[in-house]
């Protein structure tokens, strides 16, 4: 391995948090990070083909203006002069928004999507684009226009997906943190996959606003990261009401900021766990077939959560409604989404999405009507649950990182799948109930592959469920290991 390909710098691995101090403090300057940032992306990333959209003259533009403001003693945001990029499927100003299809090459927003516009508010540098799946479907990152992501931690191996791009990024060291989306697990699978933190928020937590769908509900924008407390962290500045988007909730960013996130060292390792009443079902009673590799390391997390004081039974609650919630849901989306696609490029959309889009064109009112029934009660049941517990834990990912070549595993838990969702489940269950849901590292199979464990809050309880994975996070320090590029 060349010098050049072993790139690697005292700002590799530091967390957004000390980048942003580091920088704030003018300890570095916003175009020191970037210049570092920029040569830990040129050294791995042709190993990895995470970053598909380069920005780097604005990006520089950017971190020089940056510096100006500090020098001037302007008021400087969270995540001032961090460089950072950004999810291909979210729409940032300038930047081609393709969703890995060559239908949509000339698609170039000029507006931020509302998460952009409020990290690049906060100060985050815009260096470029990570990939995705073609139209963010499946979770497993590749298409014909940018090629396939691979896994830092065996680059034979998936990075999962759809945010694949931007968690081999994080993984790989070239950024600490970054955007992404979730509808069936596109933060979570991705996470456990390469040993990263990914998060799921409650519905209008980070909200949908217009001129988007202010009125969607299965996918959910959030944040994957190396630390809980970079979650936090992002969290605070791009969560909050917004106009346009009557699903918002109503508290803003601030409640992220708590002492346990800002400033650990000055609290008990793992007293986040204390005391709570955890529900834990690696495959949720049976409803999932899980890898018994992934399996077995899901199962020794709760020695961890007994040993901080948590309270561990096997009760779970009535989920069987959600996959119903979930299949039709997503087919509904994706029929708004792509559907006048689909109907003039058929030949030229993967079949996964024609399938999905033409799920949603065949539903009809009496499968509307049944898919609303059944949220009612997966509602009522998940309602029900969390008077008696804290959290559900379970599985993230119900495989190990598979073979890049394929386009989804055909078997797990040495069940057939029939088709690309079902390996998804782990995650699609959870989109169905609008819970928060974080995917924490957990651990590794004997090939050396990650495994992340997925906690499960009461809706509006994101601060409670990343104090709880902050506690896990310390007392078993998984995340401090390092791929080896």
């Amino acid at each position: 391995m060349s010098s050049h390909v072993a790139y690697e710098s005292e700002l590799t691995w530091l967390s957004t948090r000390e980048l942003a101090a580091r920088i704030a403090s003018g300890e570095i300057s916003a175009r020191e990070a970037l210049a570092d940032h920029l040569a830990r992306r040129d050294a791995v990333n042709p190993a990895l083909n995470a970053i598909v959209t380069r920005d780097d003259d604005r990006a520089a533009d950017r971190a020089e203006r940056a510096d100006a403001r500090r020098a001037a003693g302007e008021p400087l945001g969270a995540l001032h002069g961090v460089p950072m990029t950004h999810k291909e499927s979210t729409d940032v100003a300038g930047l081609p928004t393709t969703r890995g299809s060559a239908l949509l090459l000339d698609n170039v927003p000029i507006q931020d999507a509302l998460i952009i516009r409020r990290m690049r508010a906060a100060g985050v540098i815009t260096s470029g684009k990570s990939n995705v799946p073609e139209f963010t479907a499946g979770s497993h990152t590749f298409n014909e226009v940018f090629g396939t992501t691979v896994n830092p931690w065996d680059t034979t191996r998936s990075a999962g997906g759809s945010s694949g791009g931007a968690a081999a990024a994080i993984a790989a060291g070239i950024q600490a943190s970054g955007d992404g989306s979730d509808m069936g697990g596109s933060l979570r699978t991705p996470g456990s996959f390469t040993n990263i933190v990914g998060m799921r928020p409650t519905n209008g937590r980070i909200p949908h606003a217009l001129p988007a769908n202010p009125w969607e509900w299965l996918a959910q924008p959030g944040f994957m990261a190396r630390t809980v407390g970079d979650i936090a962290l992002l969290m605070s500045v791009a969560s909050g009401p917004a106009a346009g988007a009557p699903l918002s909730i109503p508290e803003s960013g601030s409640v992220f900021e708590r002492p346990e996130f800002t400033h650990p060292e000055r609290h008990v390792a793992g007293a986040g766990l204390a005391g709570l009443r955890i529900g834990f079902s690696s495959d949720l009673d049976g409803l999932l077939p899980v890898d018994p590799e992934v399996d077995a390391v899901v199962r020794s997390t709760v020695g961890v959560f007994a040993s901080a004081g948590a309270q561990v039974d096997d009760v779970i609650p009535d989920l069987r409604d959600a996959d119903e919630v979930f299949r039709v849901t997503r087919a509904y989306d994706f029929a708004a989404d792509y559907r006048t696609l689909v109907r003039e490029h058929r030949d030229e959309i993967k079949d996964a999405v024609v399938w999905n889009t033409e799920l949603g064109l065949a539903l009809t009112v009496d499968d509307l009507l049944s898919a609303d029934e059944a949220r009612c009660r997966l509602a009522s049941a998940v309602e029900s649950y969390f008077t008696t517990h804290d959290l559900l834990v379970l599985t993230s990912a119900q495989v190990a990182p598979f073979d890049a070549r394929l386009e989804f595993p055909r078997e797990a838990g040495g069940m057939r799948l029939e088709n690309y969702l079902e390996w998804m489940r782990a995650s699609t269950i959870i989109s169905a109930t609008g819970c928060p849901a974080v995917s924490v590292p957990a651990g590794f199979t004997p090939d050396g592959l990650p495994v992340g464990v997925q906690l499960v809050a009461a809706p509006g309880r994101d601060v409670d469920l990343l104090l709880a994975a902050q506690a896990f996070e310390e007392l078993t320090g998984h995340h401090r290991r390092r791929p080896v590029l």
